[in-house]
């Protein structure tokens, strides 16, 4: 649609869901028009109001699950939501793989999602910017300093952070 080309109708039965990272028997979208990509998102089917939007960050042990640990440590287990071109992700579309580590369970949505290709990881994180609900393209940027402790952001510097953790070697 970009180039001035169709779409393929035929793209929806070409897709190979083996080769998707997190998601699995999804409809695209083929209307150019249409803000979203496909069913995934959840943005245009939800009904909470901004004061109600929350998800809920999974504990993990840091003994046994350490990188997920790692990316969801933050002084809040219950962190404000925020939209975006892909708000939070529907709990059905994931493959069974995928490792949630916050969602809003009550109304099927999931926030914050993780999983491993290869030697590498990979995490999802739903919506665009934790301190401005409804962010749009043109907004003005926000003013990182003025959230020092934003624990939406917090989940965002651990997954920048995370690379540079380094496992001790163990004294034997």
């Amino acid at each position: 649609m970009f180039d001035g080309d169709p779409i393929d109708p035929q793209a929806q039965s070409k897709l190979n869901y083996d080769n998707c990272l997190a998601f699995t028997n999804f409809r695209i979208s083929t209307n150019p028009y249409e803000y979203e990509i496909s069913d995934i998102d959840v943005t245009n089917k939800r009904k909470v109001r901004k004061e109600n939007d929350y998800f809920v960050l999974f504990e993990f042990s840091a003994k046994w699950d350490p990188v997920p640990t790692m990316l969801c440590q933050n002084h809040e287990r219950i962190i404000k939501a925020f939209m975006g071109q892909s708000t939070a992700f529907r709990s059905d579309k994931l493959k069974p793989e995928v490792l949630v580590m916050g969602e809003n369970k009550s109304i099927g949505e999931v926030k914050y999602i993780h999983g491993e290709l290869g030697n590498g990881t990979w995490t999802f994180y739903g919506g665009h910017d934790p301190e401005d609900y409804q962010h749009f393209v043109g907004d003005p940027a926000t003013e990182l300093d003025l959230y020092p402790n934003s624990p939406g952001y917090r989940l965002i510097l651990n997954n920048i952070l995370f690379p540079a953790a380094k496992k001790k070697k163990l004294k034997t």
